[in-house]
């Protein structure tokens, strides 16, 4: 017989702060796409675009992209603050993955090694 299984379901916090890092790494995608749309469109119909609506159209992407970027990473690093537990800015990036500290080495009963 199995032993019984831990909650399935993580905390809030946690959650959360996952979830927004999964906002996070999404974004830049999400804006590419962005982007790509108006060169979409325009081969789906035939005809240019106008010069003026087609930048209007991308500064509007650009500055609600910057907009989005500030609110998660404002929202990040106070869900990251808040939980000690939580992966350290080396792992969000990607570079301490992986590494963890040696072990350390039992002592005998005087303190020596």
């Amino acid at each position: 017989m199995r032993p019984p299984r831990g909650p399935v379901f993580l905390e809030r916090q946690s959650y959360r702060s996952r979830r927004l890092l999964d906002a996070a790494r999404i974004l830049p995608v999400a804006g590419l796409f962005l982007f790509l749309v108006p060169v979409i469109l325009a081969g789906s119909d035939g005809g240019a675009p106008g010069t003026g609506p087609g930048g209007l159209y991308l500064f509007g992407v650009w500055g609600v992209l910057i907009l989005a970027a500030a609110l998660l990473s404002r929202h990040l690093s106070r869900a990251l603050n808040e939980q000690p537990g939580e992966p350290s800015q080396a792992d969000v990036d990607g570079a301490g993955a992986g590494v963890r500290p040696a072990p350390e080495a039992p002592r005998d009963d005087d303190g020596a090694r």
